[in-house]
């Protein structure tokens, strides 16, 4: 571990070969897995916990203060999954009482300037794009993809397998399997090669498209849509896991075509 002129607070609990490159601070309340690298100019504060193989560049910012006025001081954490990249400037804000944590899971990439608000909760194998930005208390799944200057507004959920283009405005639900494109955010088809890329089947990217077709496509009215999908398309887990989010989502799904 290289020390020279890091500040690193002697109750920090450093895994092995874990490097700390000049200038940057650990706090006392932190505990750094085994082999992670943290460039120069990078502050981790109380309430970090940050898993092994983790490579965190300059001017991260991780567990600071939540930008939220509720805020109280209680004892919350932020916490980084194993092998997971956080490139320049990136800032991941601590939890509050709501859910005691924000969390971000394990091998993913966090591009520069990437915004994890408070008690946010971002799956395995995420990408966020250069400065996405997330406000409080969002979900995202494992295996998303959010293109670069997408902004999500708080409360929201973000489905597995999604990707979103860059530059959008998310207010409402996304939900599994989808691209999401336009404004105001619009359904524009599966994420066809994204989930064949991950080893999805073409009979089960097929169910995935039927079942959207019969949401988005076949019925204007999302709420008739679920209906159809429920009497006409055959059980399978991509079924139950797609009628469930939208019958879920108490902030609203995003619109069909335009």
């Amino acid at each position: 571990m290289s020390e020279l002129r890091a500040n690193i607070h002697p109750d920090a609990k450093i895994g092995d070969n874990v490097t700390i490159e000049p200038f940057s601070t650990i706090y006392g309340n932190v505990e750094i897995g085994d082999g992670t690298w943290i460039g120069p100019n990078v502050t981790i504060m109380d309430g970090a916990r940050i898993g092994k193989n983790c490579k965190i560049f300059p001017g991260a910012v991780i567990s600071a203060v939540p930008q939220d006025l509720k805020y109280a001081g209680e004892d919350t954490h932020a916490i980084i999954g194993d092998n997971t990249t956080i490139r320049e400037c990136v800032t991941i804000n601590k939890g509050t009482k709501d859910v005691w944590k924000t969390e971000v899971g394990s091998n993913c990439l966090l591009m520069a300037y990437v915004h994890v608000a408070h008690d946010c909760i971002v799956g395995n194998n995420v990408i966020l794009a250069n400065c996405v930005n997330l406000a409080g208390h969002i979900t995202i799944e494992d295996n998303s993809i959010l293109e670069g200057m997408v902004a999500v507004q708080q409360f929201l959920r973000i489905g597995a397998h999604s990707f979103i283009a860059g530059g959008s405005l998310v207010r409402k639900n996304v939900p599994p399997y989808v691209r999401a494109a336009r404004e105001p955010l619009s359904y524009v088809g599966i994420n066809a090669i994204g989930l064949k890329r991950r080893g999805f089947s073409e009979d089960d990217v097929k169910r995935i498209e039927d079942i959207y077709r019969n949401i988005y496509v076949l019925n204007k009215v999302t709420s008739k849509g679920i209906e159809a999908v429920k009497t006409k398309i055959e059980d399978s887990i991509f079924k139950e896991e797609i009628v469930a989010f939208f019958e879920s989502s108490e902030n609203g799904v995003m619109r069909g075509l335009a």
